[in-house]
């Protein structure tokens, strides 16, 4: 993330969001500590900003709290503390990709900070299925080329270039394809 201070900014950002998403979901730090198998000790000083997380942790704490690990580094890589601004132009070369391991080929945020949706740009070329997901936000994908397998609950559902599909957050999901690149719209649980 560049410079030692950016990067302290942005674990702040990252443990103020994991605590107002564990908040949310009425979990104290035990339970959280319970059901990714971390330490208590240490997700207090991830909330506090005091320590980094690897990427295996940082998924199982997004599936614990029912989100996205694409959705936390967007929080993290808010540009700075100040309010969220009402219009926010990010222009294609300042984009992050999120790190590898959060999704089946190369997947941006498309906007930044944690903002009342998330706008994420996924490609893959995964033609097997993969981990399933399950997390309170609501999902909207739209396919904006090549052909993907969208399953939701267990029925597959077979999405080509400008077909899109909507499902509540708590659904279980994972999709697929041949070279496909897909718009993703995550409405954050607030």
């Amino acid at each position: 993330m560049g410079e030692a201070g950016e990067g302290d900014a942005a674990a702040s950002r990252l443990g103020a969001r994991l605590r107002e998403l564990r908040k949310a979901r009425g979990l104290t730090l035990v339970g959280l500590a319970e059901a990714t198998e971390l330490s208590h000790p240490f997700l207090s000083q991830v909330e506090r900003g005091l320590a980094n997380l690897s990427l295996p942790s940082l998924r199982r704490i997004a599936v614990a709290l029912e989100t996205s690990p694409v959705e936390l580094v967007a929080a993290a890589e808010a540009g700075d503390d100040a309010p969220v601004k009402p219009v926010e132009v990010v222009r294609a070369g300042t984009r992050r990709p999120t790190p590898e391991g959060f999704a089946r080929g190369p997947a941006v945020s498309l906007v930044r900070g944690a903002r009342p949706f998330t706008p994420i740009l996924v490609s893959s070329d995964e033609s097997e299925p993969g981990e399933v997901f399950v997390h309170a936000e609501d999902e909207f994908v739209y396919v904006l080329e090549g052909d993907a397998v969208v399953e939701t609950d267990g029925k597959a559902h077979a999405l080509t270039h400008g077909d899109s599909i909507y499902y509540a957050g708590g659904v279980r999901h994972r999709w697929w394809g041949d070279c496909y690149r897909l718009l993703v719209v995550k409405q954050q649980v607030r």
